[in-house]
């Protein structure tokens, strides 16, 4: 069962991510998926972003499921773009 994320976006001061960060950190989860938790991830991050913005990025990606977390807390990538289409050609769905 995956667990639910918690960013607490509302208590922290941050700036609007740039869409070049977005795209860094959601390749960085795609290649390392389910091998970082949240502050591993943060930590292991090719490029230094602020705390607040991580989060933002952590909530879009998560709303928009292209993340998840499994039963340990790990980040995982779930989005497949390919399964939907196969999905959508089906006539049930």
């Amino acid at each position: 069962m995956e667990q639910e994320m918690n960013f607490n976006i509302g208590n922290i001061i941050t700036r609007s991510p740039r869409l070049e960060t977005v795209i860094l950190v959601e390749k960085f989860i795609k290649e390392y998926s389910g091998k970082y938790k949240k502050t591993e991830l943060f930590n292991k991050l090719p490029k230094k972003i602020m705390w607040g913005t991580f989060n933002v990025i952590l909530e879009y990606l998560y709303e928009n499921n292209k993340i998840g977390l499994d039963k340990k807390g790990y980040i995982v990538y779930i989005w497949n773009p390919e399964l939907i289409k196969r999905l959508m050609d089906k006539k049930r769905y």
